[in-house]
């Protein structure tokens, strides 16, 4: 089933975005920060997203963990 019609797939897949955004802007921040705006700003949004709201993506990321084991 696609991801975008399964709402725990599709957690998933954000989940990893904001996770993978997050780890690139911190080792090369240049290729995020270049594109704020149009399409690929949505992974500038994503890394921002996980610098300021990283206790509460670690427990969400956690949390998925658990229930995709516990499955």
């Amino acid at each position: 089933m696609s991801a975008l019609f399964n709402f725990q797939s599709l957690l998933l897949v954000i989940l990893l975005t904001i996770c993978t955004c997050t780890y690139v802007r911190a080792v090369a921040p240049r290729l995020i920060d270049r594109n704020k705006e149009g399409f690929l700003g949505l992974f500038w949004m994503s890394a921002r997203i996980g610098e300021r709201l990283s206790p509460y993506v670690a427990l969400a990321c956690i949390a998925m963990a658990i229930t995709i084991l516990v499955q």
